[in-house]
């Protein structure tokens, strides 16, 4: 005859399973946020898939919105059309056609302190950093001036 299992032990092995799941496949990390600049238009939202990445300012007139920063962790790290989904779902809530990447480097964004106080062991948390400046373009000819504008 078999034993059978508490109804408590069920439950905590299952538990025990999803994290130890979960602990060796690791999961990579990003976070956004914009900072749209003082003084921008505030406009309404566009479409992300018709935003632009630019590795510089294009020559046509534009404004400048605000910026996208973008932090993501190095291992694992996630996949770039993650890091580019991100970069212009966050440039179309400032209502940008394109985000002009103005720094795309890796830095030290925390630390993890463990051990006891009188001799704690730190080490340094570092994060991919990308930072673009969402821009809309002038519009040209007849298209008017203002369009989109939220005031």
């Amino acid at each position: 005859m078999k034993p059978k299992l508490k109804p408590v032990a069920t439950p905590l092995i299952l538990a025990g399973l999803i994290l130890a799941a979960g602990i060796t496949t690791g999961c990579s990390s990003l976070s956004s946020e914009t900072i749209p600049y003082l003084g921008a238009p505030r406009l309404a939202p566009t479409d992300p898939a018709q935003v632009q990445i630019l590795q510089s300012e294009p020559d046509r007139p534009f404004q400048k919105l605000g910026e996208v920063v973008i932090s993501a962790s190095l291992d694992p790290a996630p996949k770039i059309e993650r890091i580019e989904a991100a970069l212009r779902k966050r440039a179309a809530q400032l209502g940008a056609d394109a985000v002009v990447l103005r720094k795309d480097s890796v830095e030290v964004t925390g630390a993890w302190t463990s051990g006891p106080w009188w001799s704690p062991s730190v080490r340094s948390i570092r994060d991919r950093v990308i930072v673009g400046v969402a821009i809309r373009y002038e519009p040209t000819g007849g298209e008017g001036s203002g369009a989109g504008v939220q005031r």
